[in-house]
């Protein structure tokens, strides 16, 4: 079930109409409509005063019918993530690695994004990625591994 449907199921549970819940929460009834028919996802602190006024937790509300199993699968490859930074970058790197990883959660959890806006966001994180590897070979790989600009050209006479 998605996170409209649960929203809608129970406020209707509750008997209660989109202007009561609007009133309830602060929230608009056209972003409650919006959560209900197009599938928005809202801010946090939306989905909290949603979760408190439909007596529900907020993990219910944001659960994607992801099993037990799959999620630690998830955890088990960010584990092995943060442990591949930790031994390349060090504890600082690891940290920052991490924060990186809950901003992006939270942005696609909690944020606004259509489809289009995380195909965008997608591409430039794997420009980001595919640009810092280039510097990285250029910096760290030893001179005699590196190729030159010169080795392309014939040798001068």
């Amino acid at each position: 079930m998605t996170f409209g449907e649960k929203v809608k199921e129970a406020r209707l549970a509750l008997n209660l109409s989109q202007t009561e819940l609007s009133k309830m929460t602060g929230i608009s009834e056209r972003s409650l409509y919006t959560y209900e028919q197009l599938g928005t996802i809202p801010r946090m602190s939306n989905v909290k005063k949603l979760a408190e006024a439909l007596r529900v937790t907020t993990t219910y509300l944001l659960d994607d019918g992801e099993t037990n199993a799959e999620r630690a699968v998830d955890a088990e490859e960010e584990a092995l993530f943060l442990e591949l930074a930790r031994s390349e970058y060090g504890t600082k790197g690891a940290r920052e690695a991490q924060e990186v990883l809950g901003r992006t959660r939270a942005l696609f959890a909690g944020g606004d994004l259509d489809e289009e806006a995380k195909e965008v966001f997608f591409r430039a994180l794997m420009e980001v990625y595919l640009e810092s590897k280039e510097e990285a070979r250029a910096k760290f790989t030893p001179k005699k591994y590196r190729k030159h600009p010169t080795e392309d050209r014939e040798p001068r006479r």
